[in-house]
């Protein structure tokens, strides 16, 4: 009895026991209820044990948080130049010793090339007269460096008939009385020249025949150069004949021209001409053989700095100070070559911040181009990962298109559009890019449109692989039992591919994708490098790192190229390390 009694006691609490048991099995707890539940939070799950995949996400948003966000708090923009003052010396003037006849021509004369061609043969054969285009010329050489040209106007001509001159005067000339009695003279006489009527005639015999030529003053052939004090003002021909007379006599002198006095004062190889208004003396005019010119269009050389400079040459000086005008004393150098002088000078000079190293003002430095690096790298990587994206974007959307129809469809349909993938994986991408950037580069294409331009190809011929994936899973997909309810119930083609067979495919598509983007920054970054992508003023992680064109700079400036390269190794591994997490945790087969 007692067992019996005991054996009582014990049934409740056995079938309280067996009962809550029962229930226990019967209740879903968490990790069931999401099993069963929610495949997502399954997937989920399994993503965030891996740690990689973990790093990968920080990457990530670590890169989309310095290029999207960091750029709009960054107070530089993307093309902004920064620019410094700095002492550089700078070529200032160029100092030539003249070395030919420069020609100074009278006013309302003409002496062509050939005339002055046919002069410096004379002078050289030293012949008093020489003809050109038949016109006649005579030269006076005043001195070995300064020659007269005249023009010789026929007035009349001579012939002896039996010792008895036949004076004929020229068409339209009117002789003084006593012309002809002075060139009889002159012909018995032998004479070059003879005055008559206060003119003076220049006397040529030619085959037996005598000419009486007018000579008129048509142009001065010399080596010297008048700089002018006022540049603005303008001498006569008679001033700078007067001038190159008295400058020809190599010492202080006076002359009339115009008239007006003037002061000729020699130094070395320069001869100043200054005017004479008796109580004071103001300098008009430099001769000199020094032709001082400015190298720049901005500078400026007054005649004053042009006389120190060829006092400094003459004193065979490589360095003088001059202050011109209101500015204070600077030092000028100056620089032989052959009969060639270059005169540099300090000047405080606004320069590209060009290759400044880190500092406060600019954490990563400049780039050649005076621009913020890390401004730079900022808009870069939005452009990369903009890149990335769109592309997979037009990748995905052509491949599952296709893919999708080749594997439900089947039979000629799939033959055809796998024939296409097999065209597009023999195309070679490298190359036919190379051309077409060399093109946009002859056609001067907008770098806006450019880089719709460079997506668009990427996008075209990347597609292949998608279709083959889509494909092969629609393939054995499209045999499985809720297709054939789907098909049963009537579903049209559409919604069978593309509600049905493709969502069981976007886990591979996602994975599929995911790395993909890495391979597709380096890819665009490849192409900025050689000068085929993103182009300036457009700033890329590529065309950044290709500022780095020599060993100087790779050496010398690590700030310019290790900080993109950084910048893409982050986002290649981050991007492939998701791709990871996410093939092993859409795996079912996987244990964590």
């Amino acid at each position: 009895m007692s067992e019996i009694k005991r054996n009582q006691k014990i049934e409740p609490e056995a079938a309280a026991e067996t009962k809550q048991h029962i229930s226990t099995a019967m209740t879903l707890d968490d990790e069931q209820r999401i099993k069963v539940l929610s495949p997502s939070m399954l997937v989920f799950r399994r993503f965030i044990r891996n740690r990689l995949a973990i790093v990968g996400v920080l990457f990530i948003a670590a890169m989309f948080t310095f290029s999207f966000i960091g750029g709009w708090i960054m107070p530089y923009g993307e093309s902004e130049t920064f620019k410094k003052y700095v002492d550089m010396s700078k070529l200032y003037a160029g100092v030539t010793q003249n070395q030919e006849y420069q020609f100074v021509i009278a006013e309302g004369q003409d002496f062509p090339s050939t005339a002055r061609a046919q002069f410096v043969l004379a002078v050289n054969n030293k012949k008093p007269d020489f003809e050109a285009q038949g016109q006649r010329y005579t030269v006076e050489s005043v001195s070995d460096e300064l020659h007269v040209v005249s023009n010789l106007t026929q007035v009349a001509q001579a012939i002896n008939i039996m010792k008895q001159y036949d004076i004929t005067p020229a068409e339209g000339m009117s002789l003084p009385s006593d012309f002809n009695d002075a060139f009889v003279g002159a012909i018995q006489e032998k004479a070059d020249q003879f005055a008559a009527g206060g003119q003076t005639y220049q006397l040529v015999l030619d085959r037996k025949v005598y000419y009486a030529y007018k000579s008129e003053r048509l142009a001065l052939a010399t080596y010297n150069i008048m700089d002018l004090v006022f540049t603005n003002e303008s001498v006569s021909f008679e001033f700078r004949y007067q001038a190159e007379k008295a400058a020809s006599q190599g010492q202080d002198t006076t002359f009339s021209a115009d008239g007006q006095n003037y002061v000729l004062k020699v130094a070395d190889d320069t001869a100043e001409i200054y005017r004479d208004s008796g109580s004071e003396q103001a300098m008009v005019a430099v001769l000199s053989r020094y032709v001082v010119s400015p190298l720049y269009s901005d500078v400026v050389v007054t005649i004053e700095f042009k006389d120190a400079v060829k006092q400094a040459i003459a004193d065979g000086l490589t360095t003088f100070n001059f202050a011109q005008g209101n500015e204070a004393q600077r030092q000028y150098t100056i620089e032989r070559d052959n009969t060639q002088w270059i005169i540099r000078t300090v000047e405080d000079t606004l320069v590209i911040r060009a290759y400044d190293f880190p500092s406060q003002e600019h954490w990563l430095g400049t780039d050649a181009n005076g621009m913020d690096i890390l401004t730079r790298l900022m808009y870069g990587g939005r452009i990369s990962l903009m890149i990335g994206f769109i592309v997979v974007l037009i990748e995905t959307f052509i491949g599952v298109i296709l893919g999708g129809i080749a594997g439900y469809f089947g039979k000629w349909i799939d033959n055809l559009l796998m024939r296409i993938v097999d065209i597009f994986n023999s195309i070679p991408s490298i190359p036919i890019i190379i051309i077409i950037g060399a093109v946009m580069d002859g056609m001067r294409i907008d770098p806006q449109i450019r880089m719709v331009y460079l997506m668009l190809i990427l996008g075209v011929l990347g597609w292949p692989g998608i279709a083959r994936l889509v494909r092969g899973q629609i393939l054995s997909l499209r045999e499985q039992e809720f297709m054939v309810a789907a098909e049963a119930t009537g579903l049209s083609v559409y919604r069978r591919i593309f509600k049905h067979l493709v969502p069981n495919v976007i886990p591979q598509l996602i994975v599929i994708s995911t790395m993909s983007l890495g391979g597709i920054i380096l890819t665009d970054s490849t192409l900025s490098f050689l000068g085929l992508g993103v182009k300036f003023p457009f700033a890329s992680w590529g065309n950044i790192i290709n500022a780095v064109s020599n060993v100087h700079v790779m050496t010398n400036y690590w700030f310019v190229w290790i900080p993109a390269g950084f910048c893409i190794l982050i986002t290649v591994l981050g991007f492939n390390f998701i791709g990871d997490g996410l093939r092993d945790a859409f795996d079912p087969k996987m244990k964590r």
